[in-house]
């Protein structure tokens, strides 16, 4: 089935999804798809260069795209980035909650910085998203939380305990959110293993990120796999809510 005949059964033809650290990696893969299969995006991440270029290559395939620079950590920002969405399509269906950080390293080593950058993007970046969204979707009466965890919130390994702890938050705070949610509000939580993105730049120690990039470089699987997990939990009926898709590639303990 081509991308045209897929949009035309498709439950995501015509939803507006905003997706955060949409600059690069999962959020990029997951823009390019959805876009294809015709969803408006609305573009949110630090860098501008790389978000203007995602959303011209979107509209010069034919869909539809708009991006602001952001920095999930403000919540002023996702206020803003809700708005923009709002303003040129009326209306936000879904929130990917998928910027992120990954500065691991041992505990002994005090890396309080890399501690406090975990926790205020992958923890109050969220929150922070799903205060943006929402009263709108309340207001509206639908909507879709969707939040980028990691296999890390399901077990911790040693260096990653911080990292661990903020996606194990994730999948509390979203859990919760479903349960409080009712009928009106669907809440997917995707947990990815390994992938292949440049999440290694973040790693402050040098010994730990050579040996992440290793295990990357061997078996870790393309972005475009998340991105059509994604897609599958948007594309279901309003009354089906996928609530957790754990993703790794074969390779992977």
């Amino acid at each position: 089935m081509s991308e045209e005949q897929y949009k035309i059964h498709s439950g995501i033809q015509g939803k507006v999804v905003i997706i955060t650290g949409a600059s690069s990696g999962i959020g990029e893969a997951t823009a390019l798809l959805l876009a294809a299969r015709g969803a408006k995006v609305v573009l949110g991440a630090r860098g501008t260069d790389r978000l203007e270029k995602l959303a011209e290559r979107i509209v010069n395939q034919g869909g539809q795209a708009v991006y602001a620079s952001i920095d999930v950590k403000r919540r002023e920002d996702l206020t803003r980035l809700v708005a923009l969405g709002c303003e040129k399509y009326g209306k936000i269906d879904v929130f990917i909650n998928n910027a992120g950080v990954m500065p691991i390293s041992p505990l002994d080593e005090l890396r309080i910085e890399d501690w406090e950058a975990m926790i205020d993007v992958n923890m109050k970046g969220v929150l922070y998203g799903i205060a943006a969204a929402l009263p709108l979707f309340r207001e509206q009466g639908s909507g879709h939380f969707v939040t980028t965890s990691s296999i890390a919130g399901h077990k911790t390994v040693p260096n990653q305990s911080v990292y661990s702890g903020t996606k194990f938050a994730v999948r509390a705070i979203s859990e919760g959110l479903r349960q409080e949610a009712g009928n009106q509000m669907r809440v997917t939580v995707i947990s990815p293993g390994i992938v292949k993105t440049n999440f290694t730049e973040s790693v402050t120690n040098s010994e730990v990120r050579d040996k992440l990039a290793s295990i990357r470089d061997e078996m870790a699987m393309p972005p475009d796999a998340v991105a059509r997990a994604i897609a599958f939990a948007i594309e279901q009926p309003d009354d089906i809510d996928v609530n957790e898709i754990v993703i790794r590639p074969t390779a992977q303990a």
